[in-house]
């Protein structure tokens, strides 16, 4: 039986890549200017983040269980099974409007299947197991099969951050006005991952912005899984030759043949800040 790959935009891909790999897709929606918000383009990217470094404000809201059942019926009522793959329950409520909408679908249409997992990622990190679910879709595993994968791996996607910018984190409650002030003033940067629960943790702190993009391809080294990541994505707040800059790093280091740089998306950017740098990769552990 054909089925469905489901996911939020919290995985943060380009526009173009869903429909390359076959996806529907629920945006989650930024307050931005006095309007709402659910474009994923570069051109809007670039320009809310020149709009978060002049000072301006945004918000967010989580997608809700009308808009999954939106999402999902359709599948449904055209004959196809559905696999959701959802942004972290540590970060949103997303996961859980999804589990609310598949219960009342399943009874809606009670031939139909389908499975909702708790990704315990965010942003490209999500798209990494995204990615790797339509790997093995299109590889012929079942849903089931791909279901139980995604369970099994998802806590192998480790997610290692940091960002150019304290006071986005302060604002967020991710660390203290103290921590965020002295910070600035000596240059620390935080290194930050996602931990088994899906929340962003505080892990540790470089000196300056290229020891901190450094400790990031030192932790894929100390944690990622040989011969298991000749495809690894980068995410940037808006700071692309920072991206490039680590995706170098870890081809010259690890070997890694292909990696993907986008923006990290809206949502999760508005939290994160301008300058935030991201690498996601298979590991042994997060």
């Amino acid at each position: 039986m054909s089925y469905r790959i489901i996911t939020d935009s919290c995985c943060d891909f380009p526009e173009a890549m869903y429909g390359d790999l076959g996806l529907s897709m629920i945006p989650l929606t930024l307050h931005y200017q006095g309007a709402d918000h659910t474009d994923l383009s570069e051109a809007f990217l670039k320009k809310l983040y020149e709009g978060l470094r002049a000072g301006e404000l945004a918000s967010t809201a989580a997608a809700n269980p009308d808009g999954w059942a939106s999402v999902i019926e359709p599948v449904l009522a055209s004959g196809e099974d559905a696999l959701v793959l959802a942004f972290s329950s540590g970060l949103s409520t997303t996961y859980q409007s999804a589990v609310i909408a598949a219960t009342e679908l399943k009874e809606k249409y009670p031939e139909r299947t389908v499975n909702v997992v708790d990704t315990l990622c965010a942003s490209l990190g999500q798209g990494l197991l995204v990615w790797y679910a339509c790997q093995k879709r299109d590889a012929g595993m079942s849903l089931e099969e791909v279901t139980a994968w995604c369970e099994s791996h998802k806590l192998n996607l480790c997610h290692w951050f940091t960002v150019d910018d304290l006071m986005y984190l302060k604002r967020g409650g991710r660390v203290s006005a103290a921590t965020a002030l002295v910070g600035t003033m000596l240059q620390i940067k935080p290194v930050l991952h996602v931990d088994d629960e899906g929340h962003l943790i505080n892990v540790s702190k470089a000196r300056g912005r290229k020891a901190s993009i450094q400790a990031l391809a030192d932790k894929m080294g100390q944690t990622g899984l040989p011969g298991e990541n000749d495809t690894v994505f980068i995410c940037h707040g808006d700071c692309v030759e920072d991206a490039q800059y680590l995706a170098q790093l870890v081809k010259d280091k690890y070997g890694v043949k292909e990696v993907l740089i986008y923006y990290t998306g809206a949502v999760i950017g508005s939290h994160s800040g301008p300058g935030t740098l991201a690498l996601f990769y298979l590991g042994e552990h997060r």
